[in-house]
This record gives C-alpha cells, structure tokens and sequence, in this order.
C-alpha cells in the first residue's frame, strides 16, 4: 500500500490526499443521505448523498463554507472557548481542523436564551477551566520508526511494479472505503473496550478515528470515556487539554449549533474533533450520567462518534455497549487473550439484546514472533456471528506516541481500514 494522507492545509478544507491503491490513503468523502433504518434526530450538518469515490480516482474537495469558531469568540451565553495549538504530527503547513461543510448551511450567529444553563451555571459566570498540557506530549523518540522494515517495502514495491497485484488491490481498497463512506441519516456510536488493560484498546481508537476522518465527510467526534491517565490525546498528537466531558455536560443546550459545540472539542490535524474525558488526573472519572447526557447531547451533530471506553466489566463500559450501535472489543492475540474474549462472548450472547451481530473482534498482535495461530483464531470467534479483524505487529505502533499514518505498515493500513469498514457495515445495519 503506498504512504499515507498528507495533512490538509488552510487553503484545502475537507480535501482528502491519497496515492492510488492506497487503503488508508485512498481519498473519498461521504456526505449524508438515506442508509440508516431508524429513526432519530439528524445528523448536524451533513452534505447531500454522493457516490463513493473509487479509492484510485483523484482527491476531491468538499464544498467551501465557514470557517471553525476556534479562536473566535463564542456566543453570549458561553464561556468562551480558548484555541488549541497543535503538534502537526511533524508535518510543516499543517493547521487546525475547521467544522464540516455540506450542502447545508450553518451559521454562528442567533440569539440565546437568557436564565441559567444546565447545572446552576449562569450564562457569562463561568470562566471555564485552565489548559494544561497532554502527558507525554513533549516525548519524542530518539527514531521514528518505520513499521515496515526497509526490505519488506522494498519487496512490496518491486511486487506491484512487475507484478499483476497492484490492480487487486486497488480493487479491494476500493470496495473498503465505499463501506467506510455509507451515509448515515443519524449518529452512529461506535464503542471501543476491551477485557483487560494492554490490550490495545486506545491505539485500536486512534486508528479507528484517522481512518473516518480521512474517509468521511460528515463529522467525525472521538470521544474519551476512559479519562483516567488515558494516552488517546497524546496518540492523536494533542499537546494541551481545557474542556473535558464534566465541563461540556454544564454548557450543552439544545439550541446550540455545530459551530458553538466544536469551539469546545480538541480539533485534531487530520481532521474531526476530540473530547477528553479528564485533563489527565488521577481519580478524574466520568459517571454514567455524565455519559449518557454528553453522548445523547451530541449524537445529532456528529456522523459518526467514537469512544474509546474503559474495560470491561466497569459500569460506563456495560452502559456504552448497550447504548452504541456498533462494538469492538480488542484482545491480544495470545492463547489466554482468545479464551477470555470466548468467554466475553458468551457473556454478550446471553444478553437480552442482540449485541453479537453488531460486534467485530480486534486481534492485536503484540509480538513480532507470535505463536499464535491467528486465522485459527479468528475462524473460531467468528462462529459466534462477530466480525473478526487481526492487526498485525507494527514496529510503529510499538514504538508508542503520535501515530503518524505514513510511518504505519502496509499490513496495518490494509487492517484499519477492513475494521473501519466492517465496524461501519454493522454500525449502519443497527436498528
């Protein structure tokens, strides 16, 4: 697969890069349109149904409209919203995501309504919290690495030039992003958990997010509901921190537009936006109420949101698998991990609610030499009706910090992509 996006600039909003048969980078945006059966509030915002574009086919750019309300003063009413600055991944010329721009029209401007906001806040009281910087943000590896070794891209590239592959898989890639693309006529929510800690849980979401944000047009929100000391900021490349799900909770009110929501959100430089869930505390935890009311809140404004949970069997994390229309719980590719996602399994299938249908499984593969036998494995999870996609060991990966999609394997591409459109497929079918 050739490298990945690079960033969009300020003179490009929406435009999406890809190299020709490449998954992660192929281009392609969708905008909204008839695909989801049920009914609810529509998705803030999104563009008028367009075909999918053929991942080989060139990069296309979505319609002008106005600029985001980062670094502009919020409405009256609001504390307003301090701007972020950003790691941009490394990348010279890379800027700050501005909101969605469809065929709809939204404005900032309008009139709101006087009395206290929710939780006893008067409008104008509130001064907002500090921003602190992300931990970890200021690490930096001694080497970036690769995560491919020099000789395997070399093979790739020689295989594609002499050989009949390329077109496959361009096909194949092409078929992915149209699945990835599916318009939504309301929110999707896709949770992310996962049965023990060092699973991968996080970087399955961080991928998960670039790779919607890439692909998609509509609004992409990834939202943090495991705040204690998680790193899913840092592994976004997020360098500082203000509002977080306790705060959002106090200010959301029904009249607010997508343009006053996002002044609140992290944007992220590949596009869509991020909620953290604390400010890196210890202790800082978010509470069911605060979940259900934040998650509810915003699903009219986001195509598509993520939430990289906490583990199972914690309360947050029983309430967003009830909740989401789509789940995926990551395992380490070991003989334990597959027993105990077996028993997982199980657990979900004896639940009143179908949930199986609409789970995928995520290998994670930890170890370069690992003995396990993952399409084994993963033949004999996906009798249980969940979708079952293995990542491969990715030395990028492993390395830790901001994943950079042009240093990721091929391999690893390919299979965020595959999840993205197989989470999708199930999300979208979810009555």
């Amino acid at each position: 697969m050739a490298g990945a996006p690079a960033p969009r600039t300020a003179s490009e909003p929406g435009t999406a890069h890809a190299a020709p048969g490449a998954a992660l980078a192929a281009p392609g945006a969708a905008t909204a349109g008839p695909g989801a059966p049920d009914a609810g509030p529509p998705v803030g915002a999104l563009g008028s149904a367009t075909p999918p574009v053929s991942a080989a086919s060139p990069a296309s750019t979505g319609p002008a409209g106005p600029s985001g309300p980062v670094g502009t003063p919020a409405r009256a009413g609001h504390p307003t919203p301090q701007p972020y600055a950003h790691d941009a991944l490394g990348t010279p010329g890379a800027h700050t995501a501005a909101p969605f721009t469809g065929t709809a029209t939204r404005t900032s401007g309008g009139t709101r309504p006087d009395g206290p906001l929710p939780g006893g806040v008067r409008p104008g009281s509130a001064p907002g919290p500090d921003t602190v910087p992300v931990l970890g943000a200021g690490a930096k590896s001694a080497r970036l690495r690769h995560g491919d070794p020099v000789l395997r891209r070399v093979v790739r590239l020689a295989r594609h030039a002499f050989g009949s592959s390329a077109a496959r898989a361009v096909a194949e890639s092409t078929e992915l992003v149209a699945q990835v693309q599916q318009p939504v006529t309301t929110g999707r929510q896709i949770v992310v958990t996962s049965i023990r800690g060092g699973a991968g849980k996080t970087t399955i979401t961080a991928l998960l997010s670039r790779t919607f944000n890439h692909f998609r047009h509509d609004p992409v929100l990834t939202l943090e509901a495991d705040a204690a000391l998680g790193t899913l900021p840092a592994r976004l490349g997020v360098d500082q921190l203000r509002w977080t799900c306790t705060d959002l909770v106090q200010i959301l009110r029904p009249s607010m537009q997508l343009t006053d929501v996002t002044g609140y959100l992290v944007p992220l430089t590949d596009g869509g936006w991020l909620l953290p869930g604390s400010q890196g505390r210890i202790g800082a935890r978010i509470d069911i109420a605060t979940y259900r009311t934040v998650m509810v809140a915003l699903r009219r404004y986001f195509g598509v949101t993520l939430v990289d949970c906490e583990t199972l069997p914690g309360e947050v994390a029983r309430t967003a698998l009830d909740t989401a229309q789509a789940r995926v719980l990551v395992t380490p590719a070991t003989t334990e991990g597959v027993a105990s996602t077996g028993a997982v399994l199980d657990w979900l299938g004896s639940l009143p609610v179908a949930v199986l249908p609409r789970t995928v499984v995520v290998l994670t593969a930890t170890s370069p030499d690992a003995s396990l036998d993952a399409g084994a494995a993963a033949e004999a999870l996906a009798r249980s009706g969940v979708g079952v996609v293995v990542l491969p060991y990715d030395r990028h990966l492993a390395s830790g910090g901001v994943i950079r999609t042009d240093h990721l394997g091929a391999a690893t591409r390919q299979a965020a992509t595959r999840l993205a459109a197989e989470v999708m497929q199930r999300a979208v079918g979810a009555r």
